[in-house]
């Protein structure tokens, strides 16, 4: 069956569910403090339900570090879109939209110790959690419940405009 753009189903097609298991990172776009719109390339783990992302409040390991800006924005602006695409032509690309809800954890966020095994390979996974390891370490868990999807793959999803 064929779902619509928009359609959260469409995450359980094929070039979906790809996409939420590559190791492609995730193009977060939100709108910042200042009213202007970000982009920024993120690790993600699929969940089956969330996209989780992750982010450091405090990781005295990593030295003096302040908590990421984009949690702020974030609080006060939780729509975002998020994309996850293939380079080579014609690409595969997986829209989401929705809000955020954000989680404050002592430590390592789980999604983000798996994030870093996929991202990194097992050995550089471990070294990446290991870094982290503090009493102090502190994470932001950011999670995106998509209300509308989308997919592209320019052979049988086209984009809108090209849709005759």
């Amino acid at each position: 069956m064929e779902y619509p753009q928009g359609d959260v189903r469409l995450l359980e097609t094929e070039i979906a569910q790809r996409l939420l298991h590559s190791t492609i990172p995730a193009r977060l776009a939100y709108t910042a403090t200042d009213g202007t719109p970000r982009v920024m390339a993120t690790w993600f783990t699929w969940t089956g339900e969330e996209l989780v992302m992750a982010t450091f409040v405090r990781c005295p390991p990593l030295g003096m570090l302040r908590p990421a800006r984009r949690l702020r924005a974030l609080r006060e602006r939780p729509d975002v879109a998020v994309t996850i695409d293939t380079e080579p032509q014609p690409p595969e690309v997986l829209m989401l939209r929705g809000r955020v809800s954000i989680t404050e954890v002592d430590g390592m966020v789980p999604e983000q110790a798996r994030s870093a095994r996929r991202f990194l390979g097992e050995e550089g996974g471990a070294g990446y959690v290991a870094g982290a390891a503090h009493p102090e370490t502190r994470m932001a868990r950011i999670a995106l419940r998509p209300t509308w999807v989308g997919v592209l793959d320019f052979k049988s999803r086209l984009p809108g405009i090209m849709t005759p």
